[in-house]
């Protein structure tokens, strides 16, 4: 378990701090994350990484010369937000654009690819790169889906070497692009690992047994086996990923292929042990007359507290093999002898962005906006009694941080939308400020979702009169639509499930002339049934997507949430 900790809700921020305090020779903080205390010469790509906090040292402890320029750090086991890429994107950019590399997870796909459209609104060429390396979580016809493990330290490291020989940004990105087509990882469990605060692990496994195919997130494996030994291991590993080579790579027993095996402890398996089990690892990968080329045993990328153990093969060519072996010097990574770097001027950090100007308003306007932050508040409220048994249901088959996260975004909507209230906002300027804040601070794929939809309700209300009934309803459904725009349909077992209903509810009765309590009761009678009634549903989207049969019998926690916060809001 994970024993020393503040506030948990703290907890990610605090270790960045302290983490920044413990390598400014290599890393300064920015808003978002970090970059590099150095300076690149003008016209470098900017390879920016990031993630979830959780898995050092990815991704902070990979920023430095010869590697990543800056990195994105969300809450724990949550997505950065978009804010938070584009604050260090705009940080570590140097006038060659920026590449965005990134493990394929459904929140990190929605927060950079929104991160690199503000950044290309602003002038700033990006490429994004995700790493899809696990090949358990997708099959080997639909590889696009996998998500990324610790294959991501072999996309960073050559993209990171490209951009230091001073390539393009499109060089650099299709390097990048064929590291991840040649990299595959396979990875075990032999128990969960738990979240700062949390009295049980995000998921067990039984004694004497692995978890095969977990994920970094706390997922549990697709499948169990009896704990083998550890040549046992180094079989069941090498054997796997043996049995799906990518494509150009064939085990012809002459010239045999070059690989780097990265062997990567999760968090709670020792050196040592990896050690005994990486000598019958090479043992195996050379009988089947395949060249190791500097490998790399230890912890990469972590999960916590977790005890498992994963391999990466990194199938290389000459280029590659090149930009693999080249000169990294960063806080937890480092290779070669590294030229050293001028610091950057700490006269030239930019500051993080001026509070959002607020416009005029009518007192009808206001005075709602007023009601609105109150609505904030009690929201807060909600989320911060519900946030255990939120990540509770998000462990089943997620990776247990749904209710930190919205528990971050309201009360970082609380604060914006009471800043705006005493500023003088009316309730859309309100709403939009508040958006804002919750999809900064809380990260992840319900970040991004409430964030969206927190938009679209102030777009539609405005701040030039007190909405009427019709346009608080053509409010809602303006943020239904804002959230069906991400991809989820009703059945794939997400937040759309309860919000669907909820919004074609209160249509209906609204319509039939019911006031607006009216129709918000039935509404959210209608929300709360169909959140419930998810429970019977195999997820299809999301992290809980690879693991889905598990999460039956378990009501999704983002139509838990929604349902709980429009029957807090009742009018």
């Amino acid at each position: 378990m994970t024993r020393l900790f503040n506030d948990p809700a703290d907890f990610a921020d605090e270790a960045t701090d302290g983490f920044v305090a413990a390598n400014e020779r290599w890393v300064r903080k920015v808003h978002g994350g970090v970059a590099r205390a150095t300076t690149s010469p003008d016209g470098t790509v900017a390879v920016v990484i990031g993630g979830g906090s959780g898995h050092y040292p990815a991704f902070g402890g990979l920023v430095g010369p010869g590697l990543a320029a800056g990195a994105a750090m969300g809450n724990l086991f949550a997505s950065p937000s978009a804010q938070q890429v584009a604050g260090v994107a705009r940080a570590a950019e140097h006038g060659g654009g920026v590449l965005l590399s990134y493990g394929n997870y459904a929140g990190d796909v929605l927060n950079f690819d929104a991160a690199a459209r503000t950044l290309e609104a602003d002038g700033i060429p990006v490429r994004t790169v995700r790493v899809t390396d696990d090949v358990t979580s997708a099959p080997a016809d639909d590889a696009t889906k996998r998500r990324g493990i610790a294959g991501d330290l072999c996309v960073f490291k050559v993209a990171g070497a490209a951009a230091e020989q001073g390539r393009s940004l499109d060089e650099v990105t299709a390097v990048a692009e064929r590291a991840n087509d040649r990299t595959q990882s396979f990875g075990v469990a032999f128990s969960g690992c738990s979240l700062p605060g949390a009295d049980e692990p995000l998921f067990t496994v039984p004694e004497g047994r692995i978890a095969i195919g977990m994920g970094i997130h706390g997922e549990r494996g697709i499948d169990e086996a009896d704990v083998p030994t550890a040549d046992g291991l180094a079989e069941l590993l090498v054997a796997r990923l043996l049995d799906e080579l990518p494509d150009g790579v064939a085990l012809d027993g002459a010239n045999g292929p070059r690989v780097v095996p990265i062997l990567n402890g999760l968090g709670s398996v020792k050196y040592e042990e990896l050690f005994v089990v990486y000598r019958s690892v090479q043992q195996r990968l050379a009988d089947a007359g395949i060249v190791i080329v500097e490998p790399e045993v230890g912890e990469l990328v972590t999960s916590f507290d977790m005890a498992g153990v994963s391999l990466t093969l990194f199938w290389l060519d000459d280029e590659l093999e090149e930009l693999w072996a080249a000169a990294a010097d960063t806080p937890a990574y480092r290779k070669g002898g590294a030229v050293p770097q001028e610091r950057v001027d700490p006269s030239t950090v930019e500051a993080d962005a001026e509070a959002v100007a607020i416009g005029a308003a009518s007192d009808d306007s206001r005075a709602v906006g007023e009601q609105v932050a109150a609505g904030f508040a009690a929201v807060r409220a909600l989320l911060d009694e519900h946030a255990d048994e939120l990540g509770r249901i998000d462990a089943v088959a997620g990776d247990g941080d749904h209710g930190i996260g919205m528990q971050r975004g309201a009360h970082a909507a609380e604060a914006a939308a009471t800043d705006a209230v005493t500023s003088g906002a009316g309730v859309g300027s309100v709403l939009r400020i508040a958006a804002d804040a919750w999809s900064d601070k809380a990260g992840g794929t319900s970040g991004a979702i409430w964030g969206a939809g927190l938009e679209a309700l102030g777009r539609v209300l405005g701040d030039d009169e007190r909405p009427s009934a019709a346009t608080v309803q053509s409010a809602v459904h303006a943020a239904t639509e804002a959230v069906l725009a991400f991809g989820a349909t009703t059945g794939d077992k997400t937040m759309v499930d309860a919000l669907v209903p909820f919004d074609e509810v209160l249509r209906t009765r609204i319509d039939a002339g019911a006031s607006l309590g009216e129709a918000w009761t039935d509404a959210v009678r209608a929300a709360r049934e169909a959140a419930d009634a998810t429970a019977s549903l195999v997820p299809k989207m999301g992290r809980a997507r690879t693991h889905a049969e598990q999460a039956v019998g378990t009501p999704d926690p983002g139509a838990v949430s929604f349902a709980l916060i429009v029957e807090t809001l009742a009018p």
